[in-house]
């Protein structure tokens, strides 16, 4: 058995979650922040057996889309602000991290 945790954008969260239910598959979802952009995330935790991996992992890729995003910076936290002018960058934002890990033992009650 595996564990499948996808940390996904919430943007991506609910069609994610539409998709899962729809091909079958059961998820706990938990809110979660990311670190670089502090925006919200959605994680989501997927019990399978090893056979089905591949299919969780397609509707994983179906769902989530890697997107362009204007952010502007947070002022450095040494030295002078008189000079910083924050201006906008492009990052990639969304898409999903995925993990997948061998589950020793599962017991439901």
């Amino acid at each position: 058995m595996k564990l499948v945790i996808a940390v996904v954008q919430d943007k991506d969260s609910n069609r994610l979650s539409n998709a899962l239910v729809k091909e079958g598959f059961r998820a706990t979802k938990l809110a979660s922040t990311g670190g670089f952009l502090k925006a919200g995330n959605t994680t989501f935790m997927i019990g399978i057996e090893d056979d089905r991996v591949p299919e969780v992992m397609k509707v994983i890729k179906a769902n989530c889309k890697v997107r362009d995003q204007l952010v502007t910076p947070v002022s450095p936290m040494g030295g002078s602000t008189d000079s910083y002018i924050p201006f906008p960058v492009e990052v990639q934002v969304g898409g999903a991290a995925v993990f997948v890990i061998q589950v020793e033992r599962f017991e439901h009650y």
